[in-house]
């Protein structure tokens, strides 16, 4: 039988003559024809046995030849193809049936194997797993540039029971540029393959769509369809019986044919520092990425593990051999320039990227563009819906999307993530000049509400911007617990949108963001907040805002007072006690004096910091301030416990305690001030009683998430009692605290 390797080279020949006429050089004539520059250096090698005939048509076109040059050219490639012969099945067809001949040596129509392929052990075994049973559909998903062709082609070429009866292949380029093929074109060359004269290849979609899964249904056959956009492109391409197995991958999650097809999905996600830098090493050779093993994973890490954008820094290091790896790194170190040396010709990350959200809804992608300038690393339906001005509903939507796309991740329920790399590139796109201001603006706005719902009845700690931008919609709190999560989950991008806001000059934010966090820094005051609170205080000044200066000045003070720097923190409070005063403003006054008193009393100056809560009091029960009174009465005890006066600490913590403008009321003074009741009975000899009371603080602390409250009060405890299971919560809250100290 002919097997056509000369002619394979003739169309070569013939291939490579055209293009030199043409004066294209093989990138220009793939660029023009939709085909890979391999695929083209292979054609005119005589490496390919035929070209297909649409590929055949693109390349006609690309070069400009008439329908006479196009012919000759197809005519060529025929003579390379696979030639169909009878099979004593087909015998036994009638000859005027559809399908009256068959191929005696089962269609291949599979890529190569990809060279460099490494690691993805996990995914070869979840793709076997689920390959097996009856007539499976396999869906192999991630996203752009993870290498989900190249770990399909790999496992279909080493599978040991792979399919005897074929291997069908079609690329759908579902996310290409150079256009889908049609579901007609590709049944064609399906049933070409397995042996059905072109002309008796019937018209239609359905017919040829029947057809294929008639012939399909008694073969063991494996059906790759690469790159698709949806369920709809896949389903009339399916196999029919049960012994065929149909292999799907795809940027999108196609969750339709999961319902339809009982489709089992094998996610791909990025690999791994080692194996990155494996790849590297498959592709420059072991010696060099040994040479710099710190380089080579530095470079695995700033790829994110995407191993097209490994391939493409491959490439260059290759071009470049005299380049070391680290300055390859370096270069890859600014995030400004990241995206375009992750480039190379027309493929690279930002071209893939390009291509799937080519495929969103036009009020998707614009959500996507958007999300870039999220300051943060982690996003929910009310931050993307201010970024996007939009509402939280619209927004999710717009979520759900772009997670099935794989553009983002959905790292916990109701909270999103994006890759380094496409958040860099979602950052290069057009976006509103507002959208940072309004994603800080939602970050005020509710900050401000779980200080409510953490702090009832807490002073507002500032008016609001006066170009402030309301979000469509604000997050509520139920209780102190909803905040306390919320905070503790928003955290880091808090700290982020204080940094994108101080970067961004917009000063007036900056200190207002930070200022939303006491809370949090009450609740964990030995996290080394001053970095964070200094910037605050700058942005203070560069807004020209004293009121808020002297706020800032007081926490700043105080977090220097338990972090034992009391001589800046006297510096700081001294200052803001002096521009609250001046300010008229006797809250902010009152509140610079009860810490002022702390720094004094950590001075030893006790009977100083007693004065300066009563002064503290004074001024809060002339504006009528409950609250503030109820705190300086607190500190007050405080000071005169340390000092041993326990009657006066007694009479003045219960004082405190009355205070309260809600029984029962639990939150950080009312914990200290429990604490202190129950330090004074220990003192007063009144054992039973203190412990009693000891325990409640702590309990306390301990159900509102107030770590640091509970291990003041389990250290008095255990002072008090040797208990194990008191011992015990002391060494959990002294874990939860560890970590950031």
């Amino acid at each position: 039988m002919h097997d056509g390797t000369s002619s394979g080279r003739n169309f070569g020949q013939r291939l490579r003559a055209l293009r030199v006429d043409a004066g294209l050089s093989q990138e220009a004539l793939s660029h023009e024809a939709g085909v890979s520059v391999r695929a083209l250096a292979d054609m005119e090698r005589g490496r390919t046995r035929g070209p297909q005939r649409r590929t055949v048509r693109s390349l006609a076109e690309a070069l400009g030849l008439d329908a006479a040059g196009a012919d000759e050219l197809e005519e060529a490639a025929s003579l390379g193809r696979p030639r169909p012969c009878r099979s004593a099945v087909a015998d036994r067809l009638s000859p005027a049936g559809p399908a009256s001949a068959t191929t005696t040596r089962a269609p291949d129509l599979l890529p190569r194997a990809p060279r460099g392929f490494h690691g993805r052990a996990a995914e070869l075994a979840a793709l076997t797993r689920a390959t097996h049973g009856e007539a499976p559909v396999c869906l192999v998903v991630g996203p752009a540039g993870v290498g989900k062709t190249a770990l399909v082609l790999h496992w279909a070429h080493r599978d040991p029971a792979g399919p005897g009866d074929g291997r069908l292949h079609a690329d759908l380029r579902g996310f290409s540029g150079t256009g889908e093929p049609t579901a007609v074109e590709v049944l064609r060359e399906f049933l070409a393959a397995l042996g059905v004269p072109h002309e008796r290849i019937p018209e239609s979609e359905n017919g040829a769509a029947a057809l294929f899964r008639s012939l399909a249904a008694d073969r063991r056959l494996l059906v790759v369809l690469d790159n698709a956009r949806d369920s709809e492109q896949v389903r009339p391409l399916l196999p029919g019986g049960d012994r065929c197995v149909t292999v799907v991958t795809s940027r999108h999650r196609l969750p339709g044919l999961i319902v339809s097809d009982s489709a089992r999905p094998v996610a791909v996600d990025v690999l791994a520092p080692p194996d990155g830098t494996a790849l590297l090493a498959q592709v420059l050779g072991t010696h060099r990425v040994h040479a710099e093993p710190a380089a080579a994973l530095r470079l695995a890490e700033l790829c994110g593990g995407l191993p097209l954008a490994l391939r493409v820094v491959a490439a260059r290091l290759a071009g470049r051999p005299d380049w070391s790896l680290e300055s390859m790194a370096d270069e890859l170190s600014d995030r400004t320039r990241r995206l375009s040396l992750l480039d190379l010709e027309d493929t690279g990350v930002r071209a893939a990227l390009h291509l799937t959200l080519q495929q969103l809804p036009a009020r998707v992608s614009g959500v996507f563009a958007h999300l870039g300038r999220h300051p943060g690393t982690h996003i929910d339906r009310y931050a993307a819906a201010a970024l996007a001005g939009t509402d939280p509903a619209a927004a999710e939507s717009a979520l759900e999307h772009l997670t099935a796309a794989h553009l983002l991740t959905e790292t916990a329920p109701g909270r999103w993530a994006m890759h380094d790399l496409v958040r860099l590139y979602a950052r290069s796109l057009d976006a509103h000049p507002d959208t940072l201001k309004r994603v800080l603006d939602h970050y005020i706005a509710t900050a401000t509400g779980a200080v409510a719902a953490a702090e009832p009845g807490a002073e507002d700690c500032f008016p609001l911007p006066s170009d402030f931008l309301p979000p469509a919609a604000v997050r509520r709190f139920d209780d102190r617990s909803a905040a306390v999560a919320w905070y503790a989950a928003e955290r880091d991008n808090l700290t982020r949108a204080v940094a994108a806001a101080d970067a961004a000059a917009l000063h007036d934010r900056t200190w207002r963001i930070v200022m939303t966090m006491w809370p949090l820094i009450v609740w964990r005051v030995r996290d080394g907040w001053a970095p964070l609170l200094r910037t605050a205080l700058a942005a203070t000044r560069a807004d020209g805002d004293e009121h808020g200066e002297a706020r800032v000045l007081n926490v700043l003070g105080w977090v220097l007072t338990e972090e034992d720097r009391t001589p800046e923190a006297l510096v700081h409070l001294e200052a803001a006690s002096t521009l609250a005063a001046r300010a008229g403003d006797a809250f902010a006054e009152a509140n610079a004096l009860i810490v002022l008193a702390m720094a004094q009393a950590s001075l030893g100056g006790l009977d100083a910091a007693a004065d300066s809560c009563e002064r503290a009091a004074g001024l809060a029960r002339r504006i009528g301030d409950r609250r503030m009174e109820r705190l300086a009465t607190q500190h007050l005890a405080r000071h005169q416990a340390d000092a041993g006066h326990w009657h006066r600490a007694l009479t003045t913590a219960t004082h405190a305690l009355a205070l309260e403008q809600r029984p029962a009321t639990t939150d950080i003074p009312h914990v200290l001030l429990l604490t202190i009741r129950g330090e004074a009975l220990l003192g007063l000899g009144k054992q039973d009683e203190g412990i009693t009371q000891l325990d409640l603080a702590a309990r306390e602390a301990e159900s509102a998430g107030y770590d640091d409250g509970a291990l003041r009060a389990l250290t008095a405890l255990l002072r008090a009692s040797a208990d194990p299971e008191v011992q015990a919560r002391y060494d959990a809250a002294l874990s939860r605290l560890t970590p950031r100290t």
